[in-house]
Order: structure tokens, then C-alpha cells, then sequence
């Protein structure tokens, strides 16, 4: 009887040990299944987005040039009024700087004119341009680059003279830019030039003026652009850049086959369509 006690006691004592033991177990394992589950939790909580890694993109991208001009040559043309700057001379010059919408500082600071920052106290961004990181205005709304850009001219005694030209005279204004100082590339005023006289941005002078547009339509069936070949240019290239086919490409400049050569000048002047 004393013996089946003692074994009834060594029993109940080994149950009780192994309880323990297994309680203790759970509770470490489930110390564990909490440790592991909070981490996966936080690592899937995703970062608070601050304004400063946020991408934020203010201008639209513009699927063609005619596009963007449809967009703001109203702006241009009021600029005009105020202060009387050629509004073909300010849409070439945005399309030129902003790549017609498309550039990467018009993208990210609704800068269409390359405005450095010099005494700006306005928000700023940094863009490589001719040397690493420089500094450039930021503008909340593409209509105060147009703004800003009036003033930019305006504003400085070494554009004054341009302000003595006739109101449409594109032309003086693109060789005025440029002698003083406004871009440092020789064929600026080639390229100011070719632009209003591609796109007919005169109309929107014309416009402003009270002029009758149909005085440009002659002068424009006479002006030739010319294309300079360069290394790895073809024929389909030059024409879908100039909106012709490459049939229209090559009867202007008397092609029998498909082969040019770098240097070869080519008429690559736009059909014309009338206003």
C-alpha cells in the first residue's frame, strides 16, 4: 500500500514537471510567433511619403509642337500686349528651350525658358546644363515662366534695343537675342527663325497687331529651309523631323535613289497649306 503511494506521488510529480515544461515551451514559442509576426508587420508597413521624395510632375507633356503652341500661344500673345515682345519670338524660344514641353527642367520646374537663377528669390532646382548642378527658377504654374520671361527682357538695359524694332519683326529680335548675350550658341537666331517660319508663329503677331496675316503668305512659299546632312542621318529621319514623306523629301531635291551624303545640303521646306 505504502509502495503503490510513493509510485502515485512520483506520478503526479512527473505529469506536473512535464506541464510545466510544455507550458513553458508554448509560452517561449509563442514569445517568438509575436517577435517574428511584428517584424513581418513592420516590414510591410509602407514609408510615410514625404514632399521631398514625392515625384511630382506640374507641366504636361505634349504629344506634338502644334500642341503645345495650341496651349499657349493665348499666353504668348498676351505677353505681347503687356510688353511688347513678339509673341512668335517668345513661343519659338519656348518651344526651342523647352523641347516643345518636353524637357526634363520644364518637366520638374514649368521652366520653358532656361532661366537661370542670378537674383532669383523663388523656389529653385538644380539641372546639369553647361556645367553640373546649376541653378534654375521654379515656377508653380508654366504661365509665370511666360511671365517671368518678359520681365527676364524687359528688365535688362542690354535687351533695350530690341524694344525699338517694329512689333513683328521677328527677325531683328532673333539677331538681337543673340548679339546680346541671351544664348551663346552661334546659330540661335537660325534656329528662332526657322521655327516661326515653320510653324507660322507670325500669324500670332499679326493677330495682336490687327494685321492682316494673308500679307505672310507669299513670303512663307518663298522661304527654303535647308537641312545639313549629318553622320547617321537617313531619309525616312530628315522627313518625319521635317512632317514630310520621304516621296516629298526627294522629288523637293531631285533624288532618284535613297543614298546622301554628310554634308549634302537638302530642301526641306514644308508643303504649304495656306492659313
Amino acid at each position: 500500500m505504502r509502495i503503490k503511494h510513493i509510485i502515485s506521488i512520483i506520478l503526479v510529480c512527473f505529469i506536473a514537471l512535464s506541464c510545466g515544461s510544455s507550458k513553458r515551451k508554448y509560452r517561449e514559442n509563442a514569445r517568438k510567433t509575436v517577435v517574428i509576426d511584428r517584424k513581418n508587420t513592420e516590414t510591410n508597413i509602407p514609408a510615410a511619403t514625404s514632399p521631398s521624395t514625392e515625384k511630382k510632375v506640374t507641366s504636361a507633356s505634349y504629344s506634338s509642337v502644334e500642341g503645345y503652341l495650341a496651349a499657349f500661344s493665348r499666353i504668348a500673345q498676351e505677353e505681347m500686349r503687356t510688353y511688347k515682345i513678339p509673341a512668335s519670338i517668345t513661343l519659338a524660344q519656348a518651344v526651342l528651350e523647352s523641347g516643345a514641353g518636353k524637357g526634363a527642367l520644364t518637366l520638374k520646374a514649368n521652366n520653358h525658358f532656361g532661366i537661370k537663377c542670378h537674383d532669383w528669390t523663388g523656389d529653385v532646382v538644380y539641372h546639369d546644363d553647361d556645367a553640373r548642378g546649376e541653378c534654375f527658377r521654379k515656377y508653380n504654374d508654366p504661365k509665370f515662366s511666360f511671365r517671368d520671361h518678359s520681365l527676364f527682357l524687359t528688365g535688362r538695359q542690354r535687351y533695350a534695343s530690341l524694344f525699338n524694332l517694329k512689333p513683328d519683326d521677328y527677325e531683328g529680335w532673333a539677331q538681337g537675342l543673340r548679339k546680346a548675350g541671351y544664348a551663346t550658341d552661334r546659330k540661335y537666331p537660325e534656329k528662332l527663325i526657322s521655327i516661326i517660319e515653320r510653324y507660322r508663329l507670325y500669324i500670332y503677331d499679326s493677330e495682336v497687331l490687327g494685321n492682316n496675316p494673308g500679307k505672310f503668305a507669299e513670303r512663307s512659299k518663298n522661304v527654303v529651309n535647308i537641312h545639313t546632312v549629318q553622320k547617321g542621318d537617313t531619309l525616312y529621319a530628315i522627313a518625319k523631323r521635317y512632317n514630310l514623306t520621304v516621296e516629298e523629301l526627294k522629288s523637293k531635291n531631285r533624288l532618284s535613289g535613297n543614298t546622301i551624303e554628310i554634308g549634302q545640303e537638302l530642301n526641306v521646306t514644308p508643303e504649304y497649306n495656306g492659313f
